[in-house]
């Protein structure tokens, strides 16, 4: 277990690494110049200019300038925003509440909702709730999660007119329910997903030889299912649920702009039009690390579950 840790660890880090550079370089392809947006379109002197690009590390090579955002990124110093004139570490701070409870909630709803319901769809193959269930995720699969909010929004508006699916909140119980509605509008497309994967890996575990054998000796159904058929269904499951987080990200910006929350999301969008570096290059980056530890924690997670895993 530690060699395959060490080995993932080691992955790990040469991804980040690899993806720093790309981020760096791409984000500096824009034909946008990002003096436009420190002066905000007004008029000034080569001389205030010359002292701008200074003042943010435009005038130093490009080389210097990655190692410059990407020390700075690893001590916690992700520098100013051109547009703002503010730090990057202040902007990103009073969104990622947002964004990362959008998601996470998210992903939590799915995953208790969708699990079992694999199960128990597995269990009862072809009867009408196997068949219901089915449908209603097929449907949701192909409905875009911007599509799915505002019809919760309708929906909610319809029937529950007194709830806050928009404005802003300053206690933990105010967030949670504002996070409430659009984490479950996002869910959706995870849940559908889950449900689909759960529910045709139980159905391929049900009918391997050792479900057989358990049969033989007198083991009870529930017994096979939940201790041995589950624990061997839910490896893939959690593997492509690490790779739903980073969709859940890209849901979560048009999720964000519907019921009206400021997150990473809508800030990415505003700096990605204002060739603001900073922002743009340190919000990917977080993104990316978030994306990368859950995948890296799942690893572990399964490897733990399935000790074969470990030998790969």
């Amino acid at each position: 277990m530690k060699k395959y840790v060490l080995k993932r660890i080691l992955q790990f880090l040469i991804t980040m690494l690899i993806v720093s550079v790309l981020i760096f370089v791409m984000v500096r392809l824009s034909r946008t110049d990002p003096l436009a947006a420190i002066v905000g379109g007004k008029q000034t002197t080569p001389e205030i200019l010359a002292q701008l690009k200074t003042k943010f590390g435009l005038d130093k090579p490009v080389v210097a300038q990655y190692f410059s955002w990407i020390g700075g990124f690893l001590h916690g110093d992700l520098g100013m925003s051109f547009k703002y004139q503010a730090p990057v570490s202040g902007l990103l701070t009073a969104r990622l509440p947002v964004t990362l409870g959008l998601v996470f909630f998210a992903s939590i709803i799915a995953m208790v909702v969708a699990i079992p319901l694999g199960v128990v769809a597995a269990r009862h193959k072809d009867s009408p709730f196997d068949v219901i269930s089915s449908v209603i995720c097929l449907v949701l699969a192909g409905t875009p999660p911007f599509l799915m909010s505002l019809i919760f929004i309708l929906f909610l508006a319809r029937f529950f007119p007194s709830y806050p699916f928009t404005g802003s909140f300053e206690t933990v119980p105010q967030y949670l329910l504002r996070m409430l509605a659009p984490s479950i509008a996002l869910s959706f497309t995870m849940i559908a997903l889950s449900f689909r994967m759960m529910r045709s890996n139980m159905i391929e575990q049900m009918q391997a030889q050792y479900t057989m054998t358990g049969k033989a000796k007198g083991l009870p159904p529930k017994v096979i299912s939940w201790r041995h058929n589950f624990r061997n269904a839910i490896i893939p499951v959690l593997s492509v649920a690490s790779i739903q987080f980073g969709s859940l990200i890209v849901g979560s910006v048009l999720v964000e702009t519907v019921f009206s929350l400021s997150g990473l999301g809508t800030l990415l969008i505003d700096s990605i039009k204002a060739s603001d570096y900073a922002v743009e290059q340190d919000i990917m980056m977080l993104l990316v690390a978030l994306f990368l530890i859950i995948s890296l924690v799942v690893d572990l997670l399964y490897a733990l579950i399935d000790p074969r895993i470990r030998l790969k």
